[in-house]
C-alpha cells in the first residue's frame, strides 16, 4: 500500500510540472510577449553643452552598452567607478566635474584624453583613453562612433535604471 502510495505522489508531482508547460504550449505562450519599450524621452539625452539634444535608437543603446561593457565595464561596472567610489559615472557627478562631463560631446572628448575630477591636469597614464591606447588595448578599435555609442548609453542608463546607475557598492 506504501507503494501504490509514494508511487501516486510522484506521477501527481510530474503531472504538477508538466501541466503548466502544456497550458502554454496550448495557449501559444499566453499571447504576445510585452518586450520593455523605451521612450523617446529616456533615450534623449544632450548632444553638447550648449543643450543641443540628441536622441538615441535603442540598438545604438545596445551597441554603446556592448562597447561600454567590453571597454570600460571591468572598472566602472553599474555607472560606479571601482578605483574611486566618490567618482561615478551618475548625472550629477559628471555635471559638477570640470569640464562638465554629462553631455555626449563633452563624454566624447573624456574618452580621447582623460583630465581629472577638477580639470587641473590629464589622467591618461592611468585610465584608458584613445590617447593612452598603446597601454589600454581595449581602446585602440574603437573609433569615434563607438566613443558616442558608449557616451549615449553613459547618459541613458541612469533614465532606465534609476538610482542604481552609478549607486556604488549599496546596489551590490
Amino acid at each position: 500500500m506504501a507503494r501504490l502510495v509514494s508511487t501516486a505522489l510522484c506521477a501527481l508531482g510530474r503531472l504538477l510540472l508538466v501541466l503548466p508547460l502544456a497550458l502554454l504550449l496550448v495557449t501559444g505562450f499566453g499571447g504576445e510577449a510585452l518586450a520593455a519599450q523605451w521612450s523617446a524621452d529616456q533615450l534623449t539625452v544632450p548632444a553638447n553643452p550648449d543643450g543641443t539634444e540628441v536622441t538615441f535608437s535603442e540598438q545604438e543603446i545596445k551597441s554603446g552598452r556592448k562597447l561600454f561593457n567590453n571597454s570600460c565595464g571591468e572598472c566602472h561596472a553599474g555607472g560606479i567607478t571601482k578605483t574611486n567610489q566618490n567618482v561615478g559615472l551618475d548625472p550629477e557627478t559628471l555635471a559638477l566635474a570640470t569640464p562638465a562631463r554629462d553631455n555626449v560631446e563633452a563624454l566624447v572628448d573624456y574618452m580621447k584624453d582623460p583630465t581629472s575630477y577638477d580639470g587641473e591636469y590629464s589622467i591618461a597614464d592611468v585610465h584608458p583613453s584613445l590617447r593612452s591606447s598603446d597601454v589600454f588595448v581595449k581602446m585602440r578599435d574603437l573609433d569615434d562612433n563607438d566613443l558616442r555609442l558608449m557616451a549615449g548609453y553613459i547618459l541613458v542608463a541612469p533614465k532606465v535604471q534609476g538610482i542604481q546607475w552609478g549607486g556604488g557598492k549599496i546596489y551590490f
